[in-house]
């Protein structure tokens, strides 16, 4: 390999923040790492996204321990990334959920993800040693589930595939308040290496027609705002769109993979380039596209191999 990943020189600790974004949700952010929410029903907490590792997770748990002593009963996963869901068992809850999709996901790619993912960005694994294995969910739905925490309604929607085929949000029908996971980006990068790109936009339109308050995205600031939410939603469809079609263009010209990474580069670069993490994201998000722009349907799985291999054909 002629140059590590751009992660691998990404050392630098972010500074986290703890933001309440309604009357009963909160946001943890970290300046482009991955979020999670909170949500402190009558009777317990639901938190949306667990860390990477039960040792990060501590960092979460101290903090809605400032705001709440009610017990943490569930933990939602958006999606079946490692980075977003080896923490969970830190957090003890009764039951871990996650859509039907994701838990495929799990069963058919989890291990692999693992390692591709510690491999390629290891300071978001900090303490890696802490992980027990796979998370599994032990409470699996088919589209949309809605939970009542005391009197609070929470819905958790399987919406539509876009950065897997298995996203889920959390909604707070009565309060506006929206956890999206990395189905919504901003101001950060927009990893889509196991993305359904085609469908991508078309599930930020029906995230966008539940019009959120608030809304807490994967990466990224929370947003305390309809405005903010709406121009979120804006960044992450604008880029999806952008990718697909840099590749399909690429591909219907016979260029190879190394071509469109440039011609991909040249066009993003002035609007999403100074972001965090964008550099990390690109590779593997033009080698995504450039796959489904060829007729690959099912994303292939990353493997560690796969990653060098990747690499060392755009560097």
């Amino acid at each position: 390999m002629s140059k590590a990943f751009a992660s691998k020189a990404d050392l630098t600790a972010k500074v986290i923040s703890f933001e309440q974004i309604s009357a009963h949700g909160w946001a943890y952010t970290a300046e482009g790492d991955p979020n999670s929410g909170v949500i402190v029903g009558d009777d317990g907490v639901m938190v949306i996204d667990a860390t990477a590792t039960p040792v990060m997770a501590q960092d979460l748990i101290a903090r809605i321990r400032k705001i709440t002593d009610k017990p943490i009963r569930y933990v939602t996963l958006s999606h079946y990334h490692a980075v977003r869901v080896l923490g969970a068992s830190a957090f003890k809850a009764e039951q871990i959920i996650a859509s039907k999709p994701t838990y495929e996901l799990i069963v058919e790619r989890g291990k692999e993800d693992w390692q591709s993912e510690f491999e390629r960005f290891p300071r978001l694994f900090q303490n890696a040693e802490s992980v027990p294995g796979l998370t599994w969910p032990t409470m699996v739905f088919e589209k949309h589930m809605t939970l009542y925490m005391g009197k609070l309604e929470v819905q958790l929607i399987q919406i539509g595939p876009g950065h897997t085929r298995g996203d889920t949000i959390a909604w707070l029908p009565g309060e506006g308040a929206l956890f999206s996971g990395d189905l919504v980006e901003y101001n950060a990068g927009i990893y889509t290496g196991d993305a359904q790109l085609e469908e991508w936009p078309d599930t930020l339109d029906k995230v966008r027609a539940l019009r959120p308050k608030a809304l807490v995205p994967g990466r990224g600031p929370a947003l305390k705002t309809a405005e903010d939410s709406a121009k979120a939603i804006d960044y992450t469809q604008h880029f999806v769109r952008q990718l697909l079609a840099c590749a399909r263009e690429g591909v219907a010209a016979g260029r190879d993979l190394k071509q469109v990474y440039a011609d991909t580069r040249a066009r993003l670069d002035p609007v999403y380039g100074g972001f965090p993490i964008y550099e990390h994201c690109m590779p593997f998000d033009v080698s995504r596209a450039y796959d489904e722009a060829k007729g690959i349907k099912n994303p292939r799985v990353w493997t560690a191999e796969r990653d060098r291999e990747m690499w060392n054909t755009i560097a």
